[in-house]
């Protein structure tokens, strides 16, 4: 092992120990009295957005939460059947749903667990099949239950197997989620101790994913390895303020 490969191997496991004693006395804007980043980024100005039918169980083809847990696998053999909207509607529900307002609307209490209830992540869709929804782009609007139009098809399927570094089924699936993270909303209250907390939450929103796909008759595969360039080009985020972490393809498997 050279030395280089030695020293990225340390820095990944300090990495992964928790820093919050390295903060010390170091004043974080929350501390400061300034106020926090928006919960949620807005539409584009002139986006099309589409509301969502509300939540229901009646999607659920399975309700033993011991069967879901049990059978959870990585799929990445899917069906050509598309979802439905409802279903669509559920599983961005179970991953980013909005349970509470608080704080005058400056914080949210979600579905998921996240440090300090910062939630720093934003929801993509690379929708190929959903009925109801044209083909194309869209970001999820939790606090309307809604999602933003943000472009059509063309050149999605094979932007998302790109980005994926090749693994078509990622730009094959009825619809890929793509999350990123807009780090400052963690930063702001934890500074650099954020970030390993911001990880840890997206490991909670994508296993509620895989348990929500298993209970619709779906399922998914987590896409760590991705060109993180691609990917953000792709998203058209800024790669600094906003850029991707994590990406589930979704489609049917029963």
């Amino acid at each position: 092992m050279s030395a280089q490969v030695g020293d990225r191997i340390q820095a990944g496991r300090a990495f992964m120990r928790s820093n919050f004693t390295t903060l010390h006395g170091a004043r974080s804007d929350q501390t400061k009295g300034m106020p926090p980043p928006p919960v949620q980024l807005p539409p584009p100005p002139g986006a099309r957005v589409v509301d969502l039918p509300k939540p229901a169980p009646s999607v659920l083809a399975r309700k033993d939460v011991f069967a879901c847990i049990h059978d959870r696998r990585s799929r990445r053999e899917f069906g050509s059947a598309p979802l439905s909207l409802a279903e669509l509607s559920f599983l961005l529900w179970a991953t980013q749903g909005i349970q509470e307002v608080i704080s005058g609307g400056r914080a949210l209490l979600r579905t998921v667990p996240s440090g300090g209830a910062r939630h720093p992540f934003e929801t993509y869709l690379g929708v190929n099949r959903v009925t109801g929804l044209e083909a194309g782009l869209y970001r999820y609007l939790p606090l309307k239950h809604q999602v933003a139009f943000l472009r059509g098809s063309e050149g999605l399927r094979e932007g998302l197997t790109d980005a994926a570094w090749g693994q078509e089924f990622a730009g094959d699936a009825a619809v890929t989620f793509v999350w990123t993270c807009v780090p400052y909303r963690g930063e702001w209250r934890y500074l650099w101790a954020a970030h390993k907390t911001m990880l840890l939450d997206a490991g909670h929103v994508c296993q509620n994913l895989y348990l929500a796909c298993e209970a619709i008759g779906c399922g998914t595969c987590a896409i760590a390895a991705y060109d993180q360039e691609a990917a953000d080009a792709l998203l058209g985020v800024d790669g600094k303020d906003e850029f991707v972490v994590y990406m589930a393809p979704v489609g049917r498997t029963q």
